[in-house]
């Protein structure tokens, strides 16, 4: 019973089941048809507004263009207003407002920039040629603004404004002419000044006023950007060149040939030597330092023509300036020209490194070489010169007569020769090395010694001159101790050394002993007695007769009154060594006097008249010895 209800249930509920779904494809059938029908209405739809949306979109791509072309239409509309007043701005000119002159170049150059991207315009081609008309005309303009503004405010620097711009140490002395470069106050710089030029601040000169230099350097670019740079080269170098020459000629710099040189008086000559070494350092530190700054200024940004235009505007300056120092180089050699090479020479050294930055470039070689070859001139002029100087001293001729046996006039002019030299030990050193490369320590040492040498076998020859063996002993001991007292206290005794003082001291040494055996042996020969003993019964002592006595001391005064004569004529300029003399030979002298005195002066004293013979008693001779070598006239010596 149990079972069949069960299953009858299970079948009722599939039957249940089965219906349900019957139904449910019948409702999913009748969606799909009404589905089926909205989409047959939506194509219909969709093609009947297919042409609204065509014109739609037509209208719209309308608007977009009629835009693009009103903003179009303003651009160029604003490019025609630009242009308008870029050449109002023009047309005025560049007097009342270079600024906005130059603004206005920039304007038109930007205009026709545009209108040359923009050739569809159909009347670009007639905009282009107006623009660029009033553009040639501005540069042009522009051209005479840059020349008459560089002309006006171009002047000459006057020489007391460039005087300011020195160091003290360098600026002219209260009577108005610059400090020699030999003078004590400014003597060899390179040794005495060297240091404090060193560190020297030169105050560049204001060539053109500061607020000016902007304005030209502006009309400048403007020029090179228009393709004008030959002009813009041609104004600068012609305004600033002629300015410079003034400023040069100004200070004193004047072209002189070799002829010009050696037909002047050497007094003249070495003034304008020393005011050329000034002007040199002026010109090097101060006016072409100057240009370089200001060239430099002004064309900054067309470095295609600021080297040359440097180059061109200081040529001619640099060539006067060093055409004067060839001249010097090259005109004929003598001795007192030696110091005036070493001081160009120095100068020339001194600005060295300031001439191979100023003149550095490309352009500029030809300065820097012609600079380069003065030094090397002058310093192989200078050589030349030192070795005529020592080959002229061996050779001197002179006739000049010391009679007094005193220090020779070319024995003072070599020894303060060699003195004034090593004021510029550096630069003869400096100077040997441009042709040798051994020690300059040892050169110098070498060519001193060769100067003393050649001044010596001089002095021979010379002594010989005189009669008297006497005086040449003197005149040669005179002028060695000179020669040796001068090296001792100067700079040449660190050369020469020890040895060389000590070997020529002995030298004065001789000299006096010889002095002393060929001037006084003679005399001394009046005391010499052989033998001893007293005074015999007939007036005789030692076997000497009072006759042969008288003759004695008769011979001695006459002798003696010859040299006093004589050689209180002569000079022994220097005191301690005239007194060594006097007394070596008073050392000499009296002790044989006072013994020859003493033995047979009794035989005089007791006969008749003696006086005649005894003249002397050794206060006497120690009085007059004094007066031995002061160089007495014979109407000094009578009074």
């Amino acid at each position: 019973m149990g079972v069949p209800q069960t299953m009858e249930a299970l079948r009722e509920r599939a039957d249940f089941i089965k219906e349900s779904l019957q139904k449910s494809q019948i409702i999913t059938d009748n969606m799909a048809a009404i589905l089926g029908s909205f989409d047959h209405r939506l194509s219909a739809l969709e093609t009947a507004m297919r042409p609204t949306q065509i014109r739609t979109h037509s209208i719209r791509r309308a608007h977009e263009n009629i835009d693009k072309t009103l903003k179009a239409a303003e651009v160029i509309l604003s490019q025609f207003d630009l242009t308008r007043k870029a050449e109002a701005k023009i047309l005025r000119g560049p007097h009342e407002d270079l600024e906005s002159y130059l603004e206005a170049i920039d304007q038109l150059r930007s205009n026709v920039k545009f209108f040359s991207s923009n050739k569809s315009f159909k009347s670009s081609d007639g905009v282009l040629n107006h623009a660029n008309q009033l553009l040639a005309k501005a540069i042009s303009k522009l051209e005479e603004e840059f020349r008459q503004l560089l002309t006006n405010y171009s002047k000459p620097v006057e020489p007391d404004r460039l005087f300011e711009c020195l160091p003290n140490s360098l600026r002219p002395s209260s009577s108005g002419s610059p400090r020699k470069h030999g003078d004590d106050s400014t003597k060899s710089p390179t040794e005495h000044q060297g240091k404090s030029l060193e560190n020297a601040i030169y105050t560049l000169p204001t060539l053109i006023p500061p607020r000016i230099i902007p304005l030209l350097h502006d009309l400048a670019q403007q020029m090179a950007q228009a393709g004008h740079q030959q002009q813009l080269f041609r104004i600068y170098r012609d305004t600033r060149a002629s300015v410079l020459e003034q400023s040069v000629r100004k200070l004193g710099v004047e072209r002189l040939s070799k002829d010009d040189v050696q037909k002047m008086q050497w007094e003249v000559l070495e003034a304008k030597i020393g005011n050329w070494i000034h002007y040199m350092r002026i010109a090097v530190k101060l006016l072409f330092a100057g240009e370089k700054k200001l060239c430099d200024q002004i064309l900054d940004g067309v470095d295609s023509l600021r080297d040359q235009c440097y180059a061109e505007v200081t040529v001619n300056s640099v060539s006067v300036l060093l055409s004067f120092g060839e001249s010097i180089a090259k005109s004929k050699r003598s001795p007192e020209k030696l110091f005036v090479l070493l001081d160009m020479y120095e100068i020339m050294r001194e600005l060295h490194s300031e001439i191979e930055l100023l003149f550095g470039s490309k352009a500029c070689i030809e300065m820097r070489d012609s600079a380069s070859s003065l030094t090397k001139r002058l310093a192989q002029t200078a050589q030349e010169t030192f070795c005529d100087f020592e080959e002229a001293v061996e050779k001197d001729a002179t006739k000049t007569a010391v009679l007094d046996g005193t220090v020779h006039p070319l024995t003072s002019y070599v020894i303060n020769y060699v003195k004034f030299l090593f004021d510029y030990q550096s630069t003869l050193k400096q100077l040997f090395q441009e042709f040798d490369a051994s020690d300059p320590d040892a050169q110098l040492a070498s060519v001193t010694t060769r100067i003393m040498q050649a001044l010596q076998n001089n002095l021979d020859g010379k002594s010989k001159q005189y009669r008297d063996p006497a005086l040449t002993q003197l005149f040669l001991m005179n002028n060695i101790h000179y020669i040796v007292r001068s090296v001792r206290r100067s700079e040449a005794k660190d050369l020469l050394g020890d040895d060389w003082v000590q070997i020529h001291r002995r030298i004065v040494q001789q000299h006096a002993n010889q002095y002393k055996r060929v001037s006084w042996a003679k005399i001394l020969q009046c005391h010499s007695v052989q033998g001893g003993g007293g005074i015999g019964g007939d007036g005789s002592a030692s076997g000497i007769s009072r006759a042969a006595v008288k003759d004695r001391f008769k011979t001695f005064n006459v002798q003696f009154e010859e040299l006093h004569q004589r050689q209180s004529q002569w000079t022994v300029p220097d005191s301690e060594l005239r007194e060594s003399l006097r007394l070596a030979v008073a050392e000499v002298l009296l002790p044989a006097y006072r013994s020859f005195l003493k033995r047979f002066g009794p035989m005089i004293e007791n006969g008749k008249n003696p006086q005649k013979y005894i003249r002397y008693t050794p206060e006497d001779l120690d009085h007059m010895m004094n007066e031995f070598f002061e160089g007495k006239t014979w109407n000094e010596q009578k009074r």
